[in-house]
């Protein structure tokens, strides 16, 4: 593993915070398909699933399919993309071209962009969620969360988690189309275990336990219950918070800025 001898750190002005943030912004708007992947994709799948089913129906535990089942799938599928795979691309093509090392001799120190990096993410997440709860509250009749504390906990831990796992992918990643393959691998596998290509139920007992073992699987559940006004299971709640922890640390020890 290459490592690099760091200069001590510095204060960094709030003038260069702002500059590298404005930067990151500027990466993320001029990669199209990273941009409207995550947000146009989740999106999508809304319309088609409020315009192919009663939405407004009621469900035996309480609350409307959209409310329910859809709005928590693709929530999480938004994190879970722009986590997973957008951003673990974006810090390997960021060592690709050199650009830790050169600011590994700066008071930026290389971490800071990871920073600037997970902010821009949570700029983009925050839209894709923002939209998809506007057209679903114009045209589906979608509400806000019962449970509101609930699903912003649950929300939190679910961010959280996926970082890690992106962070992880970037760490352990050689290049830029292996970081792109193995978030594309990791999204689908969580997708299909958790629920996102068809109803969770219909799988074996066993693919079950592991789907919801999984964050995404967990998180769905997990903000399926808040936006019904129950408390999200223990279980689930534990997944995201080990996920969030575990990947969080061998992220730190495995990434290399060089």
């Amino acid at each position: 593993m290459t490592t690099t001898t760091l200069p001590p750190a510095r204060r960094l002005p709030a003038a260069a915070w702002g500059q590298m943030l404005l930067a990151e912004a500027r990466m993320i708007v001029r990669d199209t398909s990273g941009l409207i992947v995550p947000i146009g994709f989740p999106v999508l799948l809304l319309v088609m699933n409020g315009l192919g089913q009663d939405g407004e129906q009621v469900l035996p535990g309480g609350g409307t399919v959209m409310n329910a089942i859809i709005m928590p799938l693709t929530i999480s599928m938004v994190v879970t993309l722009v986590g997973v795979v957008n951003m673990p691309s974006f810090l390997s093509s960021y060592r690709r071209y050199g650009v830790l090392r050169r600011l590994a001799a700066t008071p930026a120190r290389p971490a800071l962009i990871l920073v600037a990096q997970m902010a821009v993410s949570l700029v983009q997440i925050l839209l894709g969620v923002g939209l998809m709860m506007v057209i679903g509250a114009v045209f589906f009749g979608v509400t806000l969360p019962e449970g509101l504390g609930w699903a912003l906990f649950v929300g939190a831990l679910l961010l959280a988690a996926m970082y890690g796992i992106g962070a992880l992918v970037a760490a352990v990643a050689p290049t830029v189309n292996a970081a792109l393959a193995l978030g594309l691998v990791a999204f689908f596998l969580m997708l299909a275990l958790g629920g996102g290509l068809g109803p969770i139920a219909t799988l074996p007992q066993a693919m079950q336990t592991v789907g919801e073992a999984l964050p995404y699987g967990a998180g769905n559940a997990a903000l399926a219950a808040a936006w019904t006004g129950a408390q999200p299971e223990t279980a689930h709640l534990v997944a995201l918070g080990v996920w969030a922890v575990v990947t969080g640390v061998l992220a730190a020890r495995l990434f290399r800025w060089t």
